[in-house]
């Protein structure tokens, strides 16, 4: 599911621009090592709620999430203004399973496996947003932001679809076809595999949202390079067709 992105805060002083630089380099590290360890622990077949090292390491991952919020909140000149636009990026850094683990709370396969991917949730905003900073201009920032929304979504969508229903679904029986299957949906194509569990269900529904939503950028985005590129060389798509 794609999300609009809100514009990086850019620092103002030398002290909080290096804290804010190394929060975000934290972040996306610690983002790709809780990627890495659910791919692993996905391909594996390991269950994760009785993997002590990983949820100890998830805690901590959304503890230094939590901190990265706080510190932004601390430098934000518009202190109401930043919570009210990263609000979303606190909820997504409570740790759920931690919680659940300690309350013994029950829920189903599906929606602990789904829960699992809230932080990286967080992280895959983060690393839009960043990527959205570095870019030239309003429209290759957003452009930028959703192509790295759109990656994150697939390859978590993979990962849920393999998990759930390799061993299940006749028609999954490798890490790649669960992918093909991915991307012929996130591109509203289809393919003919269906889904059999809940959370395959579920995941079939939000890529091709998610597909609709993304891809009509492309067209946005190349509207806006050609006119940028006729403007630097002094003339109009009209004059060119002529």
């Amino acid at each position: 599911m794609a999300t609009t992105t809100t514009p990086a805060i850019k620092p103002e002083s030398k002290t909080e621009r290096v804290v804010m630089t190394f929060m975000n380099i934290v972040v996306l590290i610690l983002s790709a090592a809780l990627i890495s360890w659910i791919s692993y622990d996905t391909f594996k077949r390991i269950d994760f709620l009785q993997n002590h090292a990983y949820m100890t390491f998830q805690y901590w991952v959304c503890m230094v999430f939590i901190l990265d919020f706080f510190i932004g909140l601390f430098y934000a000149p518009k202190k109401w203004s930043y919570f009210k636009k990263r609000l979303l990026f606190l909820i997504l850094s409570i740790p759920v399973l931690n919680m659940v683990n300690m309350l013994h709370i029950t829920l189903s396969p599906d929606m602990l496996y789904f829960a699992r991917f809230i932080p990286l949730a967080r992280g895959a905003l983060a690393l839009a947003i960043v990527v959205s900073y570095v870019s030239t201009n309003a429209v290759t920032s957003l452009f930028a932001s959703y192509i790295t929304i759109m990656l994150f979504i697939a390859y978590f969508c993979s990962l849920i679809f393999y998990q759930r229903e390799a061993g299940v679904n006749p028609d999954v029986n490798s890490y790649w076809t669960a992918l093909w299957w991915t991307m012929m949906n996130l591109s509203t194509v289809g393919c003919s595999i269906s889904p059999v569990t809940v959370a395959g269900k579920i995941v079939a529904v939000i890529l091709p949202i998610s597909g609709m939503i993304i891809f009509p950028l492309f067209t946005v985005y190349l509207t806006d390079y050609v006119t940028r590129s006729f403007k630097k060389s002094g003339e109009t798509p009209k004059d060119a067709s002529a």
